[in-house]
């Protein structure tokens, strides 16, 4: 999952996202152990903030998009995260492993 954070709020995106991952993430299954932060460096956006998860297979990351979309501690934190974000920036990129 990728989004951009508004000029001056980079860390702030990546704290919030990082308690995300302690109050939501668990709840679908995504933990420390199969996910990472990641940041624009070099040839990449700098306010480029990404998630990545790695999950079993499609059907696993459609189970947690579904049980996702029922946390009302996400939806919560989505309209905290917003104000700190670009608005469209957000989209997800699905990559299998060869």
């Amino acid at each position: 999952w990728h989004i951009q954070a508004r000029f001056g709020h980079k860390q702030h995106v990546i704290d919030s996202l990082k308690q995300w991952y302690d109050d939501v993430g668990d709840q679908i299954g995504w933990t420390k152990e199969n996910s990472r932060i990641l940041t624009g460096s070099i040839g990449a956006k700098e306010s480029e903030i990404c998630s990545e998860i790695e999950t079993s297979d499609i059907a696993a990351l459609n189970e947690a998009w579904e049980k996702l979309a029922t946390i009302e501690p996400h939806k919560d934190w989505s309209k905290e995260l917003e104000p700190y974000s670009v608005s469209g920036t957000a989209y997800w990129e699905v990559l299998h492993v060869v």
